[in-house]
């Protein structure tokens, strides 16, 4: 073998050197880690986020006053009862009616759960056409738990069904809707977030052939999930989370922990492969894969934090939770890796599988010097070859392609998916949705004044409550009726306004702009010292669709700009740090032109179980933005790694490309089959966002390690050629973060002649 170079500068080398020599006290250290992040945190408990947290504008300054008032307002319940089309002649006037409501109102009452119910022949909550009117209740207790007391009250409103056949009645309300997702739903993520493990598990064991090679990848990620878990209780006393903070942490965990351990060991069994002892091999994945991870791994914690730029608290709790988990899956791959391979030696290869791998290593080092590897991919050989031999052809194809596919993002239409979008015909309760908002519209999400006053019960405040209540229904905002409950030791009054558009959120939206702009000052605007802000659905909506635009530039300029610097600084290139922004860019559009076509044209929808709903939900491009950006960094970085590495060993720009691309080929498909198989597996749940996500991910990670990486990234620097190296002088100022390192070839492969720099450029160690 030969002698290792001493030029070791980097971190990732002197940390896996250092995990190597001290390999029970690395996975010691490791252990207590994970152990002492979980107890801590169990010990702290968990702050979760506030519903004045989670909302902005005028929806969370509502909520905001509820809660500083200590106003916990009760879950609300609705039962429709309509004549059926058959028996259009029945009216809520007529006995039969009137029976059947007495009838559901002496049913709910009997179940003791709820209290506060009212006749609509009090409130007036019958429609125009006096088919359907709407008994209304509160369920007792708290909100939050209110779906897991509400069956008693079904059931007695389904016994009232079975005596009044004539009539529709149907109970619907936030206890009603909870309980019916959680049974049809509630263990669609549990599912989810178990298999995504053993898929992972079985897809590895199909790369690596081995049963130990395949467990250390999976290993290594579980337990950065677990140690960030307890992280984030501890830091939720800071920054409140909530359970979608947890579910991308532990996507993006398992997606990352995987990768970078999947990158560190494929090049361990590579250089074994070619002849190296396992020391060695060690020492040369620690400086080379190990670099790798450290500048994919700062890079995709910088594209995260962008989500603390939103200002809104779901955002800013799963960037954070993203940050730490990849930031600890990074640091345990150039630290207790090392030493878990350390221990192992050959050992990782125990279990093997031969009808998967049969062991035909190659031990000669010229495959795996002179361009080639013992992994090489024939399919990716052959691709290069074409691609490298028509570069420009290559590049317009690949690229008209790609802007064709994200060509539908340009008329891309965002809102908050309603019930029928976000769950279609599959359930009951969406129908009854449907029914309550076709005959009383707005009536099952209405908006709501939150009005604060020194005194609300003084004659100026009734007087503009009376005045906002004749002028919403004036003024064509609302049909009513608009009711009113008042906290009288509080001060504050509920005003609740039924939007005319309904379901409809466009025209629903244009009914609250006319409450917030027209009503609202000319009546409560009037009176000193009241606050009135609008909450509800439609204006939460809002709120949060404006609140998102408004953080759109701010993060797109943050996680752009640091990727570039980053990117800069560890390669000292110029036009790979362009090129790396463009590509993934590309990457990005794509990703946002499918989902489009797929969930708000429709084209293709049934491929994937989906429908299209006419929109994106709203949360979704900006997260796809960061959570891509971020993901796609780490094949990036990897593969011109590997093609830098080359260059600097002396071969040419263009066999350094061909080297590169098909030396990582196949651990970066290994890579993209496990995140395109766990993100699918969100991608099969029934809930439309939830299939709009993983559709996204894994499309997106499809595109970038197939299209991007084995075709566009080529392409570009063949054509490019030396020109890929640029580094301006006056740039040589910068700090130098490339630690390159370097080791000497066996004694049977002479090192090639170092080409000359091109000008302004910096080539070498």
């Amino acid at each position: 073998m030969g002698k290792r170079d001493t030029r070791v500068r980097g971190i990732a080398a002197r940390a896996g050197g250092w995990s190597a020599r001290h390999r029970w006290a690395a996975v010691g250290i490791w252990v207590l880690f994970v152990v002492l992040a979980m107890g801590l945190g169990s010990a702290a408990g968990t702050v979760e986020l506030k519903d004045s947290e989670q909302l902005g504008g005028e929806t969370g300054r509502a909520a905001a006053i509820a809660e500083q008032a200590g106003i916990d307002e009760p879950a609300g319940e609705t039962v429709l009862l309509q004549a059926k089309a058959k028996d259009k002649g029945l009216k809520a006037t007529d006995s039969e009616f009137r029976t059947a409501v007495a009838a559901v109102i002496k049913a709910v009452e009997g179940t003791g759960k709820v209290t506060d119910v009212t006749s609509p022949y009090d409130t007036k909550t019958i429609s125009k056409d006096g088919r359907s009117a709407l008994v209304q209740f509160d369920m007792r207790g708290e909100a939050d738990t209110a779906g897991e007391r509400v069956e008693p009250v079904l059931k007695a409103v389904e016994e009232v069904q079975k005596d009044h056949e004539a009539l529709r009645i149907e109970e619907i309300g936030g206890a009603s809707m909870n309980k019916t997702f959680d049974d049809a739903f509630g263990d669609d993520f549990q599912q989810a977030e178990f298999s995504a493990v053993p898929v992972a598990l079985g897809i590895l064991l199909v790369a690596f052939g081995a049963l130990v090679a395949a467990l250390v990848p999976v290993l290594l990620a579980i337990t950065a999930i677990m140690a960030t878990m307890g992280l984030m209780m501890i830091v939720s006393h800071v920054q409140p989370m909530d359970d979608t903070s947890s579910s991308v942490m532990l996507l993006v965990g398992l997606a990352v922990g995987v990768d970078y351990c999947l990158f560190y060991l494929r090049r361990e069994r590579e250089e074994r492969a070619a002849g190296r002892d396992p020391e060695t091999a060690l020492r040369i994945a620690a400086a080379t894969s190990g670099r790798a991870i450290i500048v994919s791994g700062v890079t995709v914690c910088v594209a995260m934090a962008g989500m603390l730029f939103t200002g809104i608290a779901t955002f800013k709790a799963m960037g954070l939770a993203s940050l730490m988990v990849v930031a600890v899956a990074m640091v345990g791959s150039v630290t207790v890796l090392p030493a878990v391979l350390s221990l192992l030696g050959k050992r990782v290869e125990t279990g093997r599988i031969p009808f998967l791998h049969p062991d035909k290593r190659r031990k000669s080092n010229t495959g795996a010097r002179k361009g080639g590897s013992g992994n090489d991919s024939r399919f990716w050989t052959a691709v290069l070859r074409v691609v490298l031999a028509r570069p420009a052809i290559s590049l317009i194809v690949a690229a008209g392609a790609l802007v064709a596919i994200a060509a539908p993002a340009l008329g891309m239409k965002t809102q908050n998916l309603t019930l029928d979008q976000e769950f279609g015909d599959s359930l009951p309760i969406v129908a009854t949705y449907e029914r309550v908002n076709e005959a009383f519209p707005g009536g099952s999400d209405p908006a709501e004044v939150v009005v604060r006053a020194d005194d609300v019960n003084s004659p100026e405040v009734k007087s503009a409550i009376a005045d906002f209540r004749a002028r919403a229904v004036s003024s064509g905002a609302s049909r009513g009726p608009v009711d009113v409950k008042v906290h009288d030791a509080q001060n504050i009054a509920f005003v609740y306004v039924p939007l005319v558009g309904g379901s409809d959120l466009d025209k629903a939206e244009k009914s609250l702009t006319i409450l917030r702009d027209e009503v609202r000052p000319a009546t409560l605007g009037k009176v000193d010292g009241v606050e009135a802000p609008i909450s509800g659905q439609v204006a939460g909506s809002k709120d949060f669709n404006d609140q998102l635009v408004s953080a759109v530039a701010p993060v797109f300029v943050f996680v752009v700009v640091f990727a570039f610097v980053l990117m800069l600084l560890s390669f000292r290139s110029l036009t790979i740090a362009v090129t790396s922004i463009v590509l993934n860019l590309l990457s990005v559009g794509a990703a946002y032109g499918i989902l489009v076509a797929v969930f708000q044209h429709g084209w293709g929808a049934s491929l994937v179980g989906a429908e299209g709903v006419g929109a994106i939900i709203t949360w979704l491009p900006l997260f796809l933005f960061v959570i891509l950006f971020g993901l796609s960094m780490d094949y990036h970085v990897f593969v011109v790694s590997r093609i830098r590495e080359a260059r600097l060993r002396g071969l040419t720009t263009r066999d350094a490309i061909q080297h590169g691309v098909v030396t990582t080929a196949g651990v970066i498909t290994s890579a993209a089959v496990i995140m395109v198989a766990v993100f699918a597996i969100f991608g099969t749940l029934s809930m439309q966002s939830m299939k709009q996500m993983g559709v996204g991910l894994a499309a997106a990670v499809l595109i970038d390690a197939t299209i991007i990486r084995g075709v566009l990234l080529p392409a570009v620097m063949a054509l490019l050629g030396e020109r890929n190296w640029y580094f301006p002088k006056w740039l040589n100022r910068l700090p130098d973060l490339s630690h390159d390192e370097s080791f000497e070839e066996p004694s049977t492969q002479p090192q090639p002649p170092q080409p000359p720099a091109v000008e302004g450029e910096r080539v070498g160690v």
